[in-house]
Parts: structure tokens; C-alpha cells; sequence
């Protein structure tokens, strides 16, 4: 199979990669899993998956000499997916790790859940709703409503509203699903969200 068939899932030592993989190799796509740069950027979609500390993960992209890869690849019109702490990092910055620039890609920040009236336990852990707030690629054939899994105790914020796709409610609502022209992102995890996760993946391969 051409290289530009493939589908890269961005290794930087923080993420599901094995299930992400896994997933979209059941649906019929192929998958490179690495961080060689070279091959990387001869492929026409990216994966950005993420578990873990944002400074962390901006560290690690930096060592191996990712970031401006990932940056030229959005500029170039890449499809690309962000997932959990991936979709964070396409932001400038986090509440995470202040003194920490991220990728940039999209304007906004990653805030982290405050403490509600409801006394709603952070980190945010478990099945939850999205509202869909506007039509998109990624979302196509998907149920509003649907429920995917959640962790994280953080969110990207962006200043251009227009991104937001979905929301989820968690004592406030925050953006769950983003996408721009060539960039989607999911807070929550598509690869352990059963149908509607797969229904997501299945969407990124086929654009």
C-alpha cells in the first residue's frame, strides 16, 4: 500500500497508541506507529493521541523533533486528529504547565474543571453525552447524544467558537468535539466508546 494510505499515529511515549491502532486497523485501515519524522510526514492523515501531563507531552514532541512536523502538517492541509490530551495540545497554552507553549495550531487555552455547587469529582472519569452543535465530517452517521468515555481534568477552550462541534455538561459545558478544516480533535476516547468511538475513527479514515 502508498505510504499517503497510510495513517500515522504520532509515538511520543504518551498515549494509547496500541488501542488507538487497533481500532483503526478493525476498520480497515493501515496504520504506522512511530516517531520517525521522515515517514511521518509522507502520509496524508496524523493521529495525535495523549494520556498524561501536558508539559510532559510538549517535551517529549519537542526531543523527537515533532512539533514543527505537526505544525507543517496542519498548515499543509493534513488531516489530523487530536485525541484527549492530543486535542489540548493544538492550543497555545494549559492551566496544566502555565510557563508551557503548546502547539498553536488553534487560538485558545486548556483550563482545568473548577470545583461546582454539585461537587462534581475531578478528574472528569466515565461514560458521558455530547450535544452537537453543528454538522461536521467527523461526526457524520453519529447520534446526538451519543455517550463516549471520558478522563481528563482539563479542556481546550478556543477563542473562535465557530471550532466547536459538540459539547459535553460536567457543571458547565465544554467544547468535546472541535474541528476546523483539515484539524478534528475529541476530548473524550473514541477507541474505548464502543460503536459511537469507532463511528468517529471510521469517519477520520474516510475523509
Amino acid at each position: 500500500m502508498k505510504q499517503n494510505g497510510r495513517i500515522g499515529v504520532i509515538d511520543y511515549g504518551m498515549g494509547n497508541l496500541r488501542s488507538v491502532s487497533k481500532a483503526i486497523e478493525h476498520l480497515g485501515g493501515s496504520v504506522y506507529v512511530g516517531s520517525d519524522a521522515k515517514i511521518l510526514s509522507s502520509l496524508s492523515k496524523l493521529v495525535l493521541p495523549g494520556v498524561g501531563a501536558f508539559g510532559d507531552a510538549m517535551s517529549e514532541l519537542k526531543k523527537r523533533k515533532l512539533t514543527a512536523l505537526i505544525r507543517d502538517a496542519a498548515d499543509e492541509g493534513k488531516k489530523m486528529l487530536g485525541i484527549c490530551l492530543g486535542l489540548q495540545l493544538f492550543f497555545e497554552s494549559s492551566a496544566e504547565n502555565q510557563n508551557v507553549k503548546g502547539l498553536g495550531i488553534w487560538k485558545g487555552s486548556v483550563p482545568r474543571f473548577s470545583k461546582t455547587k454539585d461537587e462534581l469529582k475531578i478528574p472528569h472519569m466515565g461514560w458521558n453525552q455530547i450535544c452537537l452543535k453543528r454538522k461536521s465530517a467527523i461526526t457524520s452517521g453519529l447520534k446526538n447524544e451519543s455517550f463516549f468515555y471520558f478522563v481528563h481534568s482539563y479542556y481546550g477552550k478556543p477563542k473562535d467558537k465557530d471550532l466547536i462541534v459538540a459539547e459535553t455538561d460536567y457543571g458547565i459545558k465544554f467544547p468535546s468535539i472541535l474541528a476546523s478544516e483539515n484539524i478534528f480533535a475529541v476530548q473524550f476516547h473514541p477507541e474505548k466508546s464502543q460503536k459511537a468511538g469507532l463511528q468517529i475513527l471510521k469517519n477520520f479514515i474516510q475523509l
